[in-house]
């Protein structure tokens, strides 16, 4: 029962990032960009419109693990875990790792961080709902990891440290 457990929870958080592009990409930039507008653009304070999505998507989660206990159904109670685990999984690499709104992990000389920051700040060059790319959030195009990689093949090369330990 467990591995069953384990194995809807686990397909659950890889099939968020497919809802998640779709999310993004026709939701948020669609008839939902008033939510989405001011994370695209350079706005004063710690919270956005934009983190009301936080609470949108929390919503299934929550009711699939309220109805998920109250009536013993343990699909239900795995796929809330699983939304709920990509859910503090796209937390930690948006809020935390990309636009750094906490400064837990502000230098990284990660090769998936940098390819996933520089994914993203292609995305945020568009300030406009209808042109856009790199929708996804923690799978990330190839392209970005190739330029990633050039990156640091020239640094080397020029025997540049790519991200010092200190400051």
């Amino acid at each position: 029962m467990w591995v069953f457990f384990i194995l809807v929870l686990t397909g659950t958080f890889i099939a968020m990032e497919g809802i998640t592009w779709l999310t993004h990409r026709y939701i948020m930039h669609g008839f939902l960009w008033g939510l989405h507008r001011d994370h695209h653009q350079t706005e004063p304070g710690f919270f956005e419109k934009n983190d009301w999505f936080f609470v949108i998507f929390a919503i299934p989660s929550i009711m699939l693990l309220f109805f998920g206990t109250i009536n013993n159904v343990w699909w239900m109670q795995a796929t809330g875990f699983g939304i709920m685990a990509y859910g503090a999984a796209y937390f930690i690499v948006h809020d935390v790792i990309i636009h750094q709104r906490f400064k837990w992990f502000s230098r990284s000389r990660s090769t998936y961080v940098r390819a996933i920051r520089w994914a993203h700040k292609m995305h945020h060059k568009h300030l406009d709902k209808m042109e856009g790319e790199s929708f996804g959030m923690l799978m990330v195009h190839k392209k970005y990891w190739n330029k990633v990689r050039r990156d640091k093949q020239l640094m080397a090369a020029s025997k540049v440290n790519y991200a010092p330990d200190k400051i």
